[in-house]
């Protein structure tokens, strides 16, 4: 069907047509679940290269679609049919937006004459999509199908990347046309920075005494990293990360503390309050980064770069703007810097600060477990994970080496996220040891992609951190809400042994201390999917925590 990437003049359907153009386009994997509007494609899919993984719910094929762009860099593509079916995946959409990810969204719609007239299962999945997405489509004729697949697929790689829906009615999809020649269409490069804001760029960092870099996930989008960590040979300036910027910087490298904000460092959260100059590097001021924003770095001076210019000046005004090339802005900007007493201080901060793993007694410490298993998989593993306290264990205690291998739900917050996140990381990266690291409340979110796990032998290993309750939930209201606890006791939870082997997975539990070292080589040893069940302390909390509507300097500690 493609030739050199070409479509070639042919009299098609539209559902033709539009898997010729995702086969053009370099696709090879789709993830999607069946119905009326959308069955002219899953016809045409029959003669195709693509390979579908059919999923248990829509939700589950824009997540997985999501973590398989994230681990690959390539456009993620899911695929449902009209009303629930579209309506299943806009939380997969919307968390591709916050987060960035490059996706494209196929829904089957309505034929183009009932639209409109409340037919069944019909939603305007076009406007309720709006708010996420960089763009929706309607395909109003065959011969438009596949010129808009490649308009999509532009769009979502393009700039700062994200998701893009394509609305097929079902008599578009099944109209014969010919389209003539079309093809991919090139990505514009991100544009230089401007020569006069380097100058001064340049001119303030080596004024400055105590400069912090601040990275974001923007690194990894533009696939900075390379850049970033010649910057920091160069300069030896310190360094601290978001959530999604974890990686961006070896986590091995001497000047860097770690993650700041709510549940960040305290070496980091101390370094952004003292330092002079903030260099922000595909960052965004999150609240959950910046705590009480008006008291963020307050003595700092301000220099954001950012492929996403509308990003700069968002919630922080910058002394200097660089929107562009984040690795030219880097490169131009990479000079020795005489901060040696700034070193030094940022140094001690860490090894003040350095995480302890000797916590008494012989239950389950899961920042321990997470730490070792994390060292033991080593550094070309992808964790996936899930929102929660486990989440922010994981952000704190996994050693991670790449912002490529750390997938999480960071704008969003999305429950049931891990789990199809990591199917999709382990079929774009077959090679790779994918972990899924989840809780007793997220994994039941879409618990049922334990079938899509089985079905395709998909090796991911799962560690089930099990608390009997909404632990983030519970430690709020316990801190924040007079431990006044409503509606976070999950002590009836189902025997997940049972329940994962029920759905062919193997697995098994583990409860003290002293089972830690043989369940990871266990999990790790496994060459199918395979569950660990981890009960750990109710009342474990995420320590250090910053309280809302506090500055990070005022961080709680479990000793508050």
């Amino acid at each position: 069907m493609a030739d050199t990437g070409a479509i070639h003049s042919s009299v098609r359907t539209g559902a033709q047509w539009l898997v010729a153009a995702l086969e053009a386009e370099g696709i090879d994997t789709i993830f999607g679940y069946p119905g009326g509007a959308i069955m002219p494609v899953y016809d045409a899919l029959v003669d195709s290269k693509l390979r579908h993984i059919l999923v248990r719910h829509e939700q589950g094929a824009a997540l997985a679609a999501d973590g398989y762009a994230r681990a690959s860099g390539r456009i993620g593509v899911c695929l449902a049919t009209s009303g629930p079916g579209a309506t299943n995946l806009l939380t997969g959409i919307a968390n591709a937006y916050l987060d960035s990810v490059p996706m494209l969204a196929i829904t089957g719609q309505v034929a183009s004459g009932l639209m409109g007239t409340d037919a069944f299962q019909e939603v305007d999945i076009f406007g309720m999509s709006l708010p996420v997405v960089k763009h929706s489509f309607i395909v109003r004729r065959a011969e438009d199908v596949a010129a808009t697949v490649h308009q999509a697929c532009a769009i979502a790689r393009s700039g700062r990347p994200g998701p893009v829906l394509i609305d097929l009615p079902k008599d578009i999809a099944l109209t014969r046309a010919t389209a003539g020649v079309t093809q991919p269409q090139p990505v514009a490069a991100a544009p230089a920075p401007d020569a006069t804001a380097l100058a001064a760029a340049r001119a303030l960092l080596a004024r400055s005494e105590r400069p912090l870099l601040y990275v974001g996930g923007g690194v990894g989008m533009a696939r900075a990293e390379a850049a970033l960590r010649d910057f920091v040979a160069v300069t030896g300036m310190p360094s601290v990360c978001t959530l999604k910027g974890l990686g961006a910087i070896d986590p091995d490298a001497p000047g860097h503390l770690g993650m700041l904000g709510m549940h960040g460092s305290p070496a980091a959260n101390h370094a952004v309050q003292s330092c002079d100059l903030l260099l922000v590097v595909g960052a965004r001021f999150d609240d959950r980064a910046t705590g009480k924003l008006d008291t963020f770095a307050p003595g700092a001076r301000v220099v954001h770069i950012d492929a996403d210019a509308a990003e700069i000046g968002k919630l922080r005004s910058a002394q200097i703007a660089l929107a562009g090339c984040m690795p030219q802005a880097l490169a131009a900007l990479a000079q020795a810097l005489p901060i040696a007493p700034w070193r030094e201080h940022c140094a001690a901060l860490r090894a003040l600060y350095a995480n302890r793993y000797d916590a008494p007694g012989s239950d389950i410490y899961a920042p321990a477990l997470l730490r070792e298993l994390s060292l033991a998989a080593g550094n070309q593993a992808i964790v996936s994970c899930d929102v929660g306290q486990h989440q922010m264990w994981v952000a704190q205690h996994w050693h991670i080496h790449s912002p490529h291998a750390h997938l999480t739900s960071g704008g969003l917050g999305a429950m049931g996220y891990g789990l199809p996140a990591a199917l999709g990381a382990q079929l774009a990266r077959p090679d790779a040891c994918v972990i899924c690291v989840t809780g007793d409340g997220s994994i039941m979110m879409n618990i049922q992609e334990l079938a899509t796990l089985r079905r395709y032998a998909i090796p991911v290993k799962i560690v089930l951190l099990d608390n009997a309750c909404l632990g983030m939930v519970r430690q709020w209201q316990e801190l924040f809400f007079e431990q006044r606890y409503s509606e976070v006791d999950l002590s009836d939870n189902p025997d997940f042994v049972a329940l994962a082997q029920a759905f062919g997975i193997e697995a098994f539990g583990i409860d003290a201390r002293a089972q830690v070292p043989g369940a990871i080589r266990r999990l790790l040893d496994a060459r199918g999917p395979i569950l660990c069940h981890v009960r750990i302390d109710p009342r474990a909390n995420v320590w250090p925590l910053v309280p809302p509507g506090k500055s990070n300097g005022e961080m709680m500690d479990s000793a508050a």
